[in-house]
């Protein structure tokens, strides 16, 4: 069973960038897995942010992104990332990370990062 490990939230000024990264161990490489960020803020449901289908290459991405985030891997390490940039005081949550081994970003997931608490506010 894989694990994950998030790192890199924190608190950041509107209209900054902060990078997300989930290591993740226990598996031989990312090209089995679809790849996914989620966050959840207080008193709302869980929202998909991002996500990488390794089983075609596409990335998708939440519509309340608007092009501010970026979803990449780095699959010699093991991990993957979130590039947030334009970051707004809405985006303040627990971001997640997750991976799925059917390679696609439709599937359930069944690995689950500890959460990272990104905070965006002046």
């Amino acid at each position: 069973q894989e694990q994950l490990v998030e790192s890199g939230g924190g608190l950041v000024q509107p209209g900054g960038s902060l990078r997300l990264s989930c290591l993740v161990s226990g598996v031989t490489t990312l090209d089995q897995f679809a790849t996914g960020w989620f966050r959840q803020a207080p008193g709302k449901e869980r929202e998909g942010v991002a996500c990488f289908s390794s089983g075609d290459g596409k990335t998708y991405y939440g519509d309340f992104v608007k092009g501010r985030f970026t979803i990449s891997r780095d699959t010699a390490k093991n991990a993957f990332y979130l590039q947030m940039n334009s970051l707004k005081p809405e985006d303040t949550a627990v971001y997640y990370c997750a991976t799925n081994d059917r390679r696609y970003c439709e599937h359930g997931y069944d690995s689950w990062g500890q959460g990272t608490q990104v905070t965006v506010s002046s």
